[in-house]
């Protein structure tokens, strides 16, 4: 943590009872920022207090709103001013958590990931010019490139310094490594151990400013390995790509016409008989949907994030969410799993008709294949599982955030 030399004294800047108390002295000021992650499955608001110290000028988080919003902002493709309006209502939630007379100082950032990133290039266009005009009449502070597409590699340094920035690891050698499993991409993050490592991943290397030091940080989007966009590979395969009636061999065939919605098409998935389900014990068949999803992966995991073994690893979004939802962690505490537990519970998970759950058998098999064969993790390497640490959510939003206030002379002065 960040210590302070106040009057001979050490101050931890990032004891919330000291902030508090800073504050009171007069040696902090409060600033805010919103940030509106526009996902590939739902829209999100950020809104952040931040306690900026006048003696370091550092930022100590304290307070943050958390609102979604369902369907995505890419769901709206034909209806532009229906997506700004999703929107607004995230927007309107910042307002009332932000004070007024603040609102004119905090910056106000949209940036959209892989649902539009995979839209054509008018129809974002179309989307982002319906919520650029919704900002310009926000009364936030809102800079000319407040609301674009993100590019994949500033979302997996984002998500890293967030999930270090919370665990207290930033000014630390030994960072956690980032896993971000969204709907149409996935990021992974980490910073090499070893200096000689570097060269080999010289494309994917960048240098973060952290709080007080440069990390040179490796990280790359796969995009298309997001679990939603995994489903349509896998589920498409073999047929005419306007065909929406689809059958799968990883979709138990208890599951008839099961409506799922993907980039704007409604599909109707149907699981598939073969020889070893019957009537009496439905299943799916695990080694022949297990070799199909390698078969759609492996071709994407490129480069190979091959000394991520190394790291101690964070990881979040559909990793945690499908952990949660089929009983390997507790929902509210989280925890920490092997990759072998997530293929075990595929197994376990595959081989039970589940109704209400139709394509929990695919997502935990395709997250196993994904750490396992696609990153090159041993069944027993430890992944730390979160959703928030210390109340915080995790999301690259928190590290957009903090680049905005610091990186901006407007705001860091």
């Amino acid at each position: 943590c960040l210590l302070l030399v106040v009057f001979g004294l050490y101050i931890d800047t990032t004891s919330p009872f000291l902030v508090q108390l800073a504050s009171k002295l007069g040696y902090n000021k409060n600033q805010y920022a919103v940030i509106i992650d526009a996902g590939s499955t739902g829209s999100r608001v950020l809104a952040y207090k931040f306690d900026r110290s006048f003696i370091d000028n550092k930022l100590v988080l304290s307070d943050e709103l958390f609102k979604e919003r369902k369907p995505g902002l890419s769901s709206f493709a034909d209806a532009p001013e229906k997506g700004a309006h999703s929107i607004k209502l995230l927007l309107d939630e910042a307002r009332a958590f932000i004070p007024k007379d603040k609102w004119s100082s905090t910056p106000l950032v949209l940036k959209a990931t892989a649902g539009l990133r995979l839209l054509p290039h008018s129809k974002a266009e179309n989307l982002l010019n319906a919520v650029r005009d919704l900002f310009t009449k926000s009364e936030f502070s809102v800079d000319m490139d407040a609301v674009e597409i993100m590019d994949g590699t500033d979302e997996g340094i984002f998500s890293w310094f967030t999930v270090n920035f919370l665990l207290g690891r930033l000014s630390k050698t030994n960072q956690a490594a980032a896993l971000d499993l969204g709907g149409g991409s996935t990021q992974v993050t980490f910073s090499p151990t070893d200096p000689e490592q570097v060269p080999v991943y010289e494309k994917y290397m960048h240098e973060v400013n952290t709080l007080n030091q440069k990390v040179n940080v490796f990280t790359h989007s796969y995009l298309g390995l997001g679990l939603m966009a995994a489903r349509h590979a896998v589920f498409t395969k073999g047929y005419a790509k306007d065909e929406t009636s689809l059958e799968s061999i990883c979709v138990n065939p208890i599951i008839s016409n099961r409506t799922w919605i993907y980039s704007n098409v409604e599909y109707k998935i149907s699981g598939k008989d073969h020889a070893k389900s019957t009537q009496e014990n439905p299943i799916v068949d695990f080694d022949a949907c297990l070799d199909l999803i390698k078969s759609k992966v492996m071709p994407l995991v490129k480069p190979k994030p091959f000394t991520l073994k190394e790291h101690t690893i964070a990881a979040f979004s559909y990793y945690f969410e499908r952990a949660t939802e089929s009983g390997l962690i507790d929902p509210f505490a989280g925890g920490e799993i092997t990759v072998e537990a997530y293929r075990k519970k595929a197994q376990a998970v595959c081989a039970i008709p589940n109704d209400e759950q139709p394509f929990m058998c695919f997502d935990l098999t395709y997250i196993s294949v994904l750490l396992h064969e696609g990153f090159g993790l041993g069944e027993g390497k430890k992944i730390k599982l979160y959703k928030k640490i210390d109340g915080h959510e995790i999301s690259w939003a928190l590290g957009c955030a903090y680049n905005v206030l610091m990186s901006d002379d407007k705001f860091n002065s």
